[in-house]
């Protein structure tokens, strides 16, 4: 399984647990508090992580609670592979529109827009003001950068990266495993396992 991004459980009393402290994880941490249900639903119970040092040097932050691989429970906690669930983070100013079906364990950053009838699959990273325009599909465990815009109708793979401010134009088709360079247009198919630059985007690896 291929990890994007830094991802976040959440226990039966509610207790976020964010794994991975490094930057990803920190702005994981403020997206949450920023998001729906925050307060109410849940509150940030503290980081996991292999490197116990991560957090020093910043401030403000709740506490570093273990490492990822021999994080024990205390009561009511329960880890993944202890049937947690994982959990949907959608900033407050996220625009979800009609009929959006999403798996579990996205992260939705601030001014982000879901059109109409789209589907998102399970543990995307999908950043702040990215459109996703109505009736896209997209996979799991995609990571989606600040800007991008997905056109109408398109669909992304699983495991792809679309870097910041690309585009990826109507009912396009990007496989799996892809990496879409930073301000590309793309106008056609991308083949699973490539990487596509330019205007329009061509195939580069």
């Amino acid at each position: 399984m291929m990890i994007l991004c830094p991802h976040f459980l959440i226990d039966i009393m509610k207790n976020l647990v964010i794994i991975g402290a490094g930057g990803m994880g920190r702005t994981i941490f403020d997206v949450a508090r920023e998001s729906i249900g925050y307060g109410i639903e849940y509150t940030i119970k503290g980081f996991i992580d292999d490197n116990l040092s991560a957090l020093d040097g910043f401030e403000d932050y709740p506490p570093m609670l273990g490492t990822i691989s021999h994080y024990l429970p205390e009561v009511d906690d329960v880890l993944m592979e202890r049937n947690a669930k994982f959990i949907n983070i959608v900033h407050s100013t996220a625009r979800i529109g009609s009929n959006v079906r999403m798996g579990e364990g996205n992260v939705i950053g601030a001014f982000t827009s879901l059109g109409a009838d789209c589907s998102i699959g399970s543990y995307n990273m999908i950043q702040s003001y990215t459109v996703i325009g109505h009736d896209a599909k997209i996979g799991d465990f995609n990571r989606i950068d600040t800007h991008v815009t997905c056109v109408g109708g398109i669909q992304i793979g699983n495991e792809t990266t679309i870097h910041t401010s690309a585009v990826i134009n109507h009912k396009v088709i990007v496989e799996d495993n892809v990496h879409v360079g930073a301000c590309s247009f793309v106008i056609r198919r991308v083949k699973a396992g490539t990487t596509v630059f330019g205007n329009p985007a061509k195939k580069l690896v």
